[in-house]
């Protein structure tokens, strides 16, 4: 009997673990569509998109979200959310998202002319429907994955005939040929898949020196770090505190920066400050610049 009982419990506490991760699953699903529908409305505001863009981004799926987010992850920055909004076609140098972004429930399976020295029986191009992506299609490259938006899905292939859809996806190609900028959701891009947006590109390539132009480097930079150590400090502190003692700082360049390298979310972004400094910050300030009272005094203190 007590056994039964124990296991009971060990059932419902299972039962308990589960709703709690699930409510914990949910609560950060909101939080990053939050994240992204407040990104939606920063670059609504600048930038020239179709009507209804904020209204959609009001039922933003937890789906769509994640998929931007990646993106801003992977160095995405607001001005450049205009251009995949508006269709633009963008290289990621993560395999892994080709995977991630295959959604049990709501992905299908897409036919397309994108990237065709890719294995379409064994990577085969994936769609997806939403409310501000419409149709989302990505895919497979060599060394990442792919992905834009389209203003309408097609469907050619899976029917007899085709559908309203399937004539609208041709009339947005015939846009394309003319203009040479990709029909998305809520406008025009330049960012084709000939000319497209890099994210996180792999652009570290280890190459070897030859031992004449490794030495040559290595005074080099040896000597600019001497000239760094005494024109950072005084003379007295540069002496106290020499710089580490490495036998190669050539062995150093090449090393790829954390994050996304300093630029930032809003990268390029007309974006500043309007609001007026704290006031109490300001007073605190102006009293830690003010002398002490009576100041120091020689032999004031014993």
């Amino acid at each position: 009997m007590e056994r039964k009982h124990g296991l009971g419990l060990g059932r419902y506490a299972g039962r308990s673990g589960g709703a709690a991760r699930d409510g914990e699953s949910a609560r950060r699903a909101e939080k990053v569509r939050e994240r992204v529908r407040l990104l939606i409305e920063i670059t609504a505001r600048s930038g020239a998109y179709r009507k209804g863009l904020v209204a959609a981004a009001a039922h933003l799926s937890a789906e769509e979200a994640a998929i931007l987010a990646d993106l801003e992850g992977h160095g995405l920055q607001v001005p450049q959310l205009h251009d995949v909004l508006c269709g633009g076609h963008v290289l990621v140098d993560d395999v892994r998202l080709y995977d991630k972004w295959n959604f049990a429930k709501v992905s299908h399976p897409r036919l397309s002319s994108h990237h065709r020295d890719i294995d379409k029986n064994r990577y085969p191009d994936i769609g997806m429907r939403g409310h501000v992506v419409r149709e989302k299609l990505h895919g497979r490259t060599v060394q990442g994955t792919w992905v834009q938006l389209e203003k309408t899905p097609a469907a050619f292939g899976g029917r007899k005939l085709p559908s309203i859809d399937d004539v609208r996806h041709l009339v947005d190609y015939l846009v394309y040929r003319f203009t040479r900028s990709n029909v998305g959701p809520w406008g025009l891009s330049r960012r084709t898949e000939r000319r497209p947006m890099y994210l996180s590109p792999m652009l570290a390539v280890p190459t070897s020196l030859t031992p004449p132009v490794a030495r040559m480097l290595a005074r080099t930079l040896h000597r600019i770090e001497e000239a760094d150590d005494v024109t950072s400090a005084s003379a007295d502190l540069a002496a106290r505190f020499p710089p580490p003692d490495r036998a190669d700082l050539s062995k150093e360049l090449g090393r790829s920066l954390s994050g996304r390298a300093g630029r930032g979310l809003f990268g390029a972004s007309e974006v500043w400050v309007t609001q007026t400094p704290s006031r109490g910050a300001a007073a605190v300030l102006r009293e830690s610049s003010l002398p002490s009272p009576g100041g120091w005094q020689a032999g004031g203190v014993s």
